[in-house]
């Protein structure tokens, strides 16, 4: 079976000057014992299965050793020759208004690097606590910034195959575990709780929109066991912004996973 590369074509330069093609490589990880090719995208439960990858390939113990990956981000980074002759590729996507909502909440409002990031995007001209989800929205228009960080950069770019044997959605995510531990053997090792990127444990407010909400507002809200829902985040405006934004990120998704797990359709 020949496995097609979703950027090597769109240049004819040296495929290792081809950037597009070169930054989807590196997000591609091998799971050495079965053969198989994991392409991971940030703020899709990638440090649960970096984590897997990890103790598949021998390298932790168990979960509590997950701070090990951030330390190595390329270690299992595929070749070209890897990544040709898999056996097995999945990727896990997610629906695009989540996943900014998600990283908004998750590295903005708790003024993470991520947020000290964007600001560097910003000229450093906004101050961390003006930045609302509105206002953090539409400064994805700006191509510099939509394209500045993994975290709300577009999940098509870190796709290196125009098809995947197997395509996951979060929404689902006990299919994911089911079918890797099927098809290669793999146990996933589930360190959500453990990271605490996510909204457990929290009693979510959707009773207002919450878009122009300050992150020290909504921080004092998490102190208290309260967070905005992901969809209060978004009115009308922006979720044309998002929908614009992220167009084939949602095309994607719908063609092989459908319409379950998107937050507006």
């Amino acid at each position: 079976m020949t496995r097609f590369f979703r950027y090597s074509n769109t240049t004819y330069g040296s495929l290792n000057q081809n950037k597009k093609h070169m930054f989807a490589q590196s997000h591609a990880l091998n799971i050495y014992e079965s053969d198989a090719i994991y392409s991971f995208i940030p703020k899709n439960a990638c440090s649960t299965l970096r984590t897997t990858v990890a103790y598949a390939n021998g390298c932790i113990e168990d979960e509590h050793d997950l701070n090990w990956i951030h330390y190595n981000n390329g270690t299992f980074s595929a070749s070209l020759s890897e990544l040709a002759k898999a056996k097995y590729t999945f990727t896990v996507l997610r629906c695009p208004f989540s996943r900014l909502a998600s990283v908004y909440l998750d590295k903005i409002v708790s003024r993470h690097k991520v947020a000290w990031r964007l600001r560097d995007l910003l000229n450093r001209e906004i101050g961390l606590d003006e930045i609302s989800f509105a206002s953090f929205v539409k400064f994805l228009l700006q191509p510099s910034i939509k394209y500045g960080d993994v975290h709300w950069r577009p999940q098509i770019d870190f796709l290196v195959y125009k098809d995947y044997d197997d395509y996951f959605s979060l929404h689902n995510f006990n299919r994911l575990t089911k079918v890797l531990k099927k098809r290669i053997s793999v146990n996933v090792l589930d360190v959500r709780k453990l990271t605490k990127h996510g909204l457990d444990g929290l009693s979510l407010l959707d009773n207002e929109c919450f878009s122009q909400t300050l992150p020290g507002e909504i921080l004092e809200m998490k102190k208290k066991g309260f967070c905005p829902s992901h969809k209060s985040l978004y009115n009308e405006e922006l979720i044309d912004i998002v929908a614009d934004l992220y167009f084939d990120d949602f095309t994607l998704y719908r063609e092989v996973i459908g319409d379950k797990g998107i937050l507006f359709t």
